[in-house]
């Protein structure tokens, strides 16, 4: 597989009503920046993570997002949706975010990054999008994009290619954690038994009410 990066994306904090947090702030609404932008393990330089309690950390280090995906729901949506539009740090092209493996490594440019998560959805995405059935909507779909961890740093622009450097052979994606996480019969046959690398998202199948999107 060999991709591209669309958009680097970081975060206008919003105060809107619907943000619907403690701090009645959100980081959901991710805008393309400039130039290039640093990918660190503490998370994606310029960007802001408001709920640190839920979210952020070194497995939610970047969130990716495909073009193919950011279509379907622009489709759903009747309306567009742009780079940025779900929340996602990267917008990447002939990249399947939802279906890459538990522990995959890519290559970002200069950046290496390892695939931890599915993106679980909660209300602020539901209300940021204007969706009040957004999450259920979401899990349905199954095209959650993916969490990723900084291995080595680097700065990244629109234009990087992005290419798999390895992919486990447990075969267990993003899209099967998130369906195991819908609480749905038989939703989590994709992932019990298979074993996941240490530290990763089995931990947080609690179901769709215990997570939720990035910076928000």
């Amino acid at each position: 597989m060999t991709g591209r990066v669309e958009s680097v994306n970081v975060a206008v904090v919003r105060t809107d009503e619907w943000t619907k947090v403690k701090s009645g702030r959100s980081g959901i609404d991710k805008r393309p920046a400039a130039g290039p932008v640093l990918l660190a393990p503490s998370g994606v330089e310029g960007d802001t993570v408001c709920d640190t309690v839920h979210h952020g950390g070194p497995d939610q280090a970047v969130y990716a997002y495909s073009t193919d995906d950011l279509a379907f729901w622009a489709t759903e949506f009747g309306r567009p949706v742009g780079p940025g539009g779900v929340g996602e740090n990267l917008t990447l092209s002939e990249v399947d975010c939802s279906h890459a493996v538990i522990g995959e490594r890519w290559q970002v440019g200069a950046a290496v990054l390892v695939v931890r998560g599915p993106r679980i959805p909660c209300r602020v995405f539901a209300g940021f999008r204007g969706v009040p059935d957004l999450v259920k909507r979401f899990f349905a779909a199954g095209r959650p994009g993916c969490y990723l961890a900084v291995e080595h740093a680097a700065a990244v622009t629109v234009g990087d290619p992005v290419v798999v450097l390895d992919r486990p052979s447990h075969g267990v994606t993003a899209a099967d954690v998130m369906a195991a996480m819908s609480g749905e019969p038989g939703s989590g046959t994709g992932v019990a038994g298979r074993p996941l690398p240490s530290g990763g998202p089995r931990a947080g199948l609690a179901g769709p009410d215990g997570g939720a999107g990035r910076g928000d």
